[in-house]
């Protein structure tokens, strides 16, 4: 914990008021909620793909990839990899579906397909899933600078948060996007200069950081044995492709960015920009948290002030000695978050480091400022006009925009202050994530694919797949004298399951009537024989 230089500070504020501007130079063209929610549809698609790609890689990415592959190993890489599958699906079916509505919202065909009762079910899963990702976010962000600056996590999540709330209400989608233009190429270049301190400064060099990662098996993408109980690379990989899934298809933050483009060609080159740049770019993230290890571990000293900090904050009254007892039984998972915020702290230079937590600010704040748009459009469009006032004029509908847009980036601060003190932002972000997003896609792909699904199967087949997810959330608090009910299967394949069961159960019931319609006469039918 050290006061940041003049010229890092500099750099910060410089990049903070920068981003402002952009919204405050956008505002001039809000003058309606389809500009506001669609910037008109005339975005090109390349700044869609990077705006993409920068909501993909937050502060998440940032500080909490790096920090697993210290803590374990390239497992979570695996995600990446199912990447390109799920775009490939998105781009083939669920572009042109959405261009084809015309509905700026992911959820209003789930009404016309089942009713009322599966848009609004779908709504509350995404908003749940934004709130859920934007305090990740801001716990990411705070656990950064709290290292730099000696700050406390509340406050500079209430900083920065007021900043994403200025830019993102007054400038609209638009500003959202020019803005994330710019922090994707902020965060790259982050990225690659902490990679680069950190190999130029390992004694050894690469070599030597091959040497200890081989040891420790930090390259590791995880076993290939058939077992859906541990994080295993089939976990990870089903995982990975039914979340991304979930993202390109049905995710508002990225379905409301198909509708800012001038045609569905454009969308669907915008989907595929974004996994061209962020595999090879994820896999930089893991490979700077193996590299961070073996730079530790050739750093005796630097490491064991890691562990005495987590310790201290772990015992913030307890005794010398039993801070340092704690710190040497820590395992490098319980403290991996806190490794990059360290180096950036004691071994980047005066200067690099303002530009790199601006890279840090950029990761967290183009997927807030997503998040925080797209939840305020479905309220607006979803909630709102659809259950209390539907015959909004147009300044109406641009004021709830802004009252909603600030009303959500508020809720995600104050989930940013709860998560305080979690163990991995990754672990808890995909977690939260999988449970909230695993009933809404399996009953949005129920939707697509059977056409001859109706309400009754559509809404007993949610209902069964949310008891399953509810069942393997919360197994584990199961008394050990029912242990043998609880769930044996990892945590990550709550979404592959509960997507699963809903979609085939969903298919089943719809069989079963069909079944029982071609056996027993329609009574109708009998009356026209007659």
């Amino acid at each position: 914990m050290k006061n940041l230089p003049v010229i890092d500070l500099l750099v910060i504020v410089a990049y903070l008021i920068g981003m402002v501007a952009v919204g405050v130079y956008f505002s001039r063209n809000n003058k309606s909620a389809d500009q506001f929610t669609k910037a008109s549809g005339k975005i090109p698609g390349w700044a869609i793909g990077m705006s993409i790609y920068a909501t993909f890689l937050s502060s998440n990415t940032f500080l909490g990839v790096p920090g697993k592959a210290f803590g374990s190993n390239w497992n979570s890489f695996v995600f990446s990899l199912a990447m390109p599958l799920s775009a490939w699906v998105a781009a083939r079916f669920f572009v042109p579906f959405y261009r084809h509505t015309g509905e700026v919202s992911a959820y209003t065909h789930l009404e016309h397909r089942f009713g009322a009762w599966a848009r609004t079910y779908a709504v509350a899963c995404f908003l749940l899933t934004q709130l859920a990702r934007m305090g990740s976010i801001f716990f990411g962000i705070a656990l950064s600078l709290q290292a730099l600056t000696g700050y406390p996590m509340a406050t500079i999540m209430i900083v920065v948060g007021i900043c994403i709330i200025l830019y993102t209400v007054m400038g609209g989608m638009e500003a959202v996007i020019w803005t994330e233009v710019v922090q994707g190429v902020i965060k790259t270049a982050g990225a690659l200069i902490i990679l680069y301190l950190v190999v130029d400064g390992m004694p050894g060099g690469i070599d030597k950081i091959v040497e200890i990662g081989k040891a420790d098996d930090k390259f590791s993408l995880g076993s290939f044995a058939p077992d859906f109980t541990q994080s295993t690379f089939w976990v990870v990989l089903l995982y990975g492709f039914f979340m991304n899934l979930n993202n390109f298809g049905m995710d508002q933050n990225y379905v409301q960015r198909y509708h800012t483009t001038t045609s569905i060609k454009e969308a669907t080159r915008s989907i595929w920009l974004c996994v061209y740049l962020y595999v090879p770019v994820s896999l930089v993230f893991f490979v700077l948290g193996s590299c961070l290890y073996a730079y530790y571990e050739s750093n005796p000293d630097m490491l064991m002030a890691v562990r005495m900090q987590v310790a201290g904050e772990r015992l913030p009254n307890g005794t010398p000695e039993a801070i340092r007892q704690l710190a040497s039984t820590l395992t490098p998972a319980e403290f991996g978050d806190k490794v990059m915020p360290h180096f950036m702290v004691n071994r980047v230079p005066a200067g690099l480091v303002g530009l790199i937590v601006a890279a840090i600010l950029s990761a967290a704040m183009s997927t807030i400022s997503s998040s925080m748009n797209a939840s305020a459009t479905v309220f607006s469009v979803d909630i709102y006009q659809r259950y209390l006032k539907p015959n909004l004029s147009g300044e109406q509908s641009l004021r709830l925009l802004y009252i909603a847009t600030t009303v959500f980036g508020l809720l995600g601060m104050i989930t940013g202050i709860a998560m305080i003190g979690v163990k991995s932002v990754l672990d808890i972000w995909w977690m939260l994530s999988g449970i909230f997003a695993g009933g809404m896609l399996g009953l949005f792909l129920l939707g697509m694919i059977s056409r001859q699904t109706r309400n009754t199967e559509a809404w007993t087949a949610t209902v069964i797949g949310l008891l399953v997810i509810v069942w393997m959330t919360f197994s584990a608090q199961i008394p050990d004298e029912y242990a043998a009910l609880r769930s044996p299967f990892h945590q990550n394949m709550i979404m592959v399951i509960g997507t699963l069961t809903i979609f085939l159960v969903g298919l089943l019931f719809t069989k079963l009537r069909g079944k029982k319609n071609t056996t027993i006469p329609e009574p109708h039918t009998t009356v026209t024989q007659s």
